[in-house]
């Protein structure tokens, strides 16, 4: 963390090579958070760019606390902006064969107590991803991007709400929803429904 508050000290300096190392250091955190929003491998390169572009501009404004969450913040708005500009079209499947960071397969609320043999839990896994990514596009944006950095990337609540720039209050609210509607939608997979019912549709986690 010490290298780290050097490099930003430095870079709201104009020092482009400490802008640079923070760029190396949370570059692919940044691409995780928008290719789950946004769904598409081109449209989060672009955004990730553009979130690197807009902190660099944009870095005097940084008045400490947590960089990750002030950098998430400007990622999430690129991608709603992104959003916005992208006309009206049929949610295609995520691929989902390489590593893309983290998943929502460890989710608290799809934990499995009973794991299965290897070969046939594999299966499952592989089918749970795609309905995963199926579900989580299908999100409201705003819920997307709060089941994004807590879920995926794991982000305390406060740090969460502050990249989304919204009250904590509003987070934990389209936090609760988003999980709601995850299983409300995985239940839809019928390949699916042996994991899935021991979920407790009524439950969701409590805040950290």
């Amino acid at each position: 963390m010490t290298a780290e508050a050097d490099w930003i000290r430095a870079a709201r300096r104009g020092d482009l090579e400490a802008f640079n190392r923070l760029v190396l250091a949370y570059q692919d955190a940044v691409y995780n958070v928008a290719y789950r929003i946004l769904g598409e491998r081109a449209a989060a390169e672009d955004a990730t760019q553009e979130t690197f572009l807009r902190a660099w501009q944009h870095i005097r404004r940084y008045r400490g606390g947590s960089w990750r969450g002030w950098l998430f913040r400007i990622a999430t708005n690129a991608c709603y902006d992104h959003l916005r500009r992208r006309r009206r079209r049929p949610t295609v499947p995520l691929e989902t064969t390489d590593a893309e960071g983290g998943t929502l397969e460890d989710a608290p609320w799809l934990a499995d107590p009973n794991p299965k043999s290897r070969p046939e839990a594999e299966a499952e896994r592989a089918a749970l991803r795609r309905a995963l990514e199926t579900c989580l596009q299908a999100l409201p944006a705003d819920q997307r991007a709060a089941l994004v950095l807590v879920d995926v990337e794991g982000l305390p609540y406060a740090e969460a709400a502050q990249a989304l720039g919204v009250a904590l209050g509003t987070l934990k609210s389209r936090l609760a929803r988003a999980r709601l509607r995850m299983q409300a939608c995985l239940r839809r997979f019928p390949e699916l429904l042996g994991s899935l019912t021991r979920l407790n549709p009524g439950e969701t986690p409590h805040a950290p």
